[in-house]
């Protein structure tokens, strides 16, 4: 093949890729779907093939799966996925609270209270929220300054948005960050740790609750 024809091929698969994956996130396509590729691929403005070859990385991220003779679907949210999920969070967060409430700086604290302001305000949308809350997380990761804990986490909260997004539909209870912060503030590293972990069990909790059923 043609280099540019293949770098053609490969850029049309990681458009279809990152619009597949973006609809899992965001809710579009829900767990338990099966996905048709001549559908996908009418939405997609593309053919079937680049829909085949993005399923196949999207299945090595456990995104969809491939059922035989049927084709491919979206996983089914499992209880044993929403427990190692968090406890993986606990692992990455418990570290990245701790190093927050020694290092931060006051130009850090004072973006860490504006991401999460929106927690003041009982009536915002809740897609603010969840922007925030990944906003807020995301940040604490970036202040640790090690680039495999942010690359880890990212993917963590990737998973968590999805159930954030789909958990709306059944309950729109938020699970704040201000003990969090108040540590971080207070620079008690234990504390932050503390703190973070609580806010872990209480989100796990609740989305045992909902998906747990």
């Amino acid at each position: 093949m043609p280099r540019k024809a293949k770098s053609n091929k490969e850029g049309e698969v990681e458009r279809v890729y990152r619009s597949l994956k973006s609809w899992i996130l965001d809710g579009r396509l829900r767990p338990g779907e099966f996905l048709s590729e001549v559908e996908l691929a009418r939405q997609c403005n593309t053919s079937r093939t680049p829909i085949r070859e993005a399923f196949n990385l999207l299945s090595k991220e456990n995104w969809v799966c491939r059922i035989r003779h049927k084709g491919h679907m979206i996983p089914l949210i499992s209880i044993r996925e929403v427990v190692e999920m968090y406890e993986y969070r606990k692992v990455l967060e418990c570290f990245a609270a701790e190093r927050a409430a020694t290092s931060a700086t006051p130009e850090d604290l004072i973006n860490l209270r504006s991401i999460i302001a929106i927690e003041d305000q009982p009536g915002a949308e809740f897609q603010k929220y969840i922007r925030a809350n990944e906003a807020f997380h995301t940040r604490l990761s970036e202040m640790t300054r090690n680039k495999y804990v942010l690359e880890q986490l990212k993917l963590a909260l990737e998973h968590v948005h999805r159930l954030d997004v789909l958990s709306t539909q059944q309950d729109s209870q938020r699970i704040l960050h201000g003990e969090i912060l108040r540590a971080i503030e207070a620079h008690q590293p234990a504390e932050a740790a503390r703190a973070m972990a609580a806010h872990i069990d209480t989100a796990r909790d609740r989305m045992l609750k909902l998906f747990g059923t």
